[in-house]
């Protein structure tokens, strides 16, 4: 009997068929996986959601966008004529004036001092040609006589030429100190006139709007009038004082409807209408603009003088017209063949069919259509998502 070392019993190793077989089955069970995964991922991308917008009919208005600033219709500069202290005054912000109402008062004392110098300097003349009125009517009498005496040769020629001088000397007199109180008189209306100076009176009806003077302090007029107050004539009407640049300046008209907002009341929309587009050009850093001034209503006093605002002139506008956002204009479906023109695609039976259209005016928000085979309430796409929930964006044409 043969023995074997270590008595043990020998292992037992699996065919090599076996191997195989399992080797198979685990790449098959992989490949299988494989393919439902990629079946499964290529339907969820296949699944398309279009986003749409209703066709609608109204209104298309093409604007020009401006700033400009709010401001009173007529702003009147009152200033001093004299120099002088300020007094007393007696408007001040806001303060509602009447024409001739007095809104400040410069000591009157230099002036009322000058009134009556030029009284008392009149007066002194009046009676110089009182005085002199009378030399006259004497030398008139001296004359008349020594003439007279002359011709029945009672006196001498000499005589008579003298009363005949003095007769001319005073006349000449008399009339000098006539023009003499004319000058007076002259000189006093100018002082009477500087001392109604000294109150400073608002020349219009009207709303104070800036004071710019405080009592005690001294005005100065020699070289340039200050000003003192301004004064809005009448701040229910107000107007808008824009600047349109030079590109936009052709389509603005007057009479243009313009809408605009001020920071003060974001949420509430202002009317106006242009009132004058001026001709003078203002050139900022090379940027030419050009005033364009908007007359508004302000009736309820809610716009103050100064504000800033957003302005939309409204130069070409159409009622009742059918349009389309201007996404609708811009999408093309994945792998649809660029076409020419212009053209939407509408959803039907839910199915993107694309609709040749004319297109009008546009407003940078929708688009007029003036020919094509869209009706209101169509559904035109604007965009499409994805089985994923990602949103394609609308490609350009």
């Amino acid at each position: 009997m043969n023995g074997q070392a270590g008595g043990g019993v020998p292992e037992l190793k699996p065919p090599n068929r076996l191997r195989t077989w399992r080797v198979l089955g685990g790449v098959v069970i992989l490949l299988v996986a494989g393919l439902g995964f990629a079946w499964w991922h290529m339907s969820r991308q296949g699944t398309v959601r279009y986003l749409t917008a209703e066709v609608s009919r109204g209104a298309i208005a093409r604007a020009v966008t401006a700033t400009g600033t709010v401001n009173p219709n007529l702003t009147v500069i009152v200033g001093a004529a004299v120099s002088g202290i300020i007094q007393q005054l007696y408007c001040d912000y806001n303060t509602v004036v009447k024409v001739g109402q007095i809104c400040a008062k410069i000591d009157p004392r230099t002036y009322q001092a000058a009134v009556d110098q030029d009284v008392a300097k009149q007066a002194v003349d009046s009676a110089n040609l009182a005085k002199d009125q009378a030399n006259l009517r004497y030398a008139t009498v001296t004359n008349q006589r020594d003439q007279k005496l002359q011709r029945e040769d009672s006196i001498s020629a000499d005589t008579a030429d003298a009363a005949k001088a003095a007769f001319e000397a005073e006349q000449a007199q008399v009339v000098l100190d006539q023009a003499q109180i004319q000058l007076d008189q002259a000189s006093l209306a100018a002082a009477r006139v500087n001392l109604e100076y000294t109150s400073i009176v608002s020349p219009v009806n009207g709303l104070v709007v800036s004071r710019d003077v405080t009592e005690g302090q001294t005005v100065a007029s020699s070289f340039q009038t200050p000003t003192l107050f301004l004064i809005a004539t009448d701040v229910t009407k107000m107007q808008v004082d824009t600047n349109v640049a030079e590109g936009d300046i052709g389509a603005v008209q007057d009479g243009d409807p313009a809408d605009f907002t001020v920071l003060a009341f974001p949420s509430r929309v202002f009317h106006g209408v242009v009132a004058q587009v001026r001709q003078s050009p203002q050139t900022v850093q090379n940027v030419v603009t050009y005033d364009v001034v908007v007359n508004v209503d302000n009736t309820d006093l809610v716009l103050k003088p100064g504000m800033t605002a957003s302005v939309q002139i409204v130069t070409t506008q159409r009622t009742g017209v059918i349009r389309v956002p201007d996404q609708a204009l811009q999408y093309t479906p994945a792998g649809a063949a660029a076409g020419t023109g212009a053209r939407v695609w509408v959803l039907r039976t839910g199915n993107p069919v694309a609709v040749p259209v004319t297109t009008g005016l546009d407003d940078d928000v929708n688009t007029e259509i003036t020919s094509g085979a869209l009706q209101p309430g169509d559904q035109v796409i604007i965009g499409d998502q994805r089985g994923s929930g990602v949103q394609t964006p609308a490609p350009q044409q």
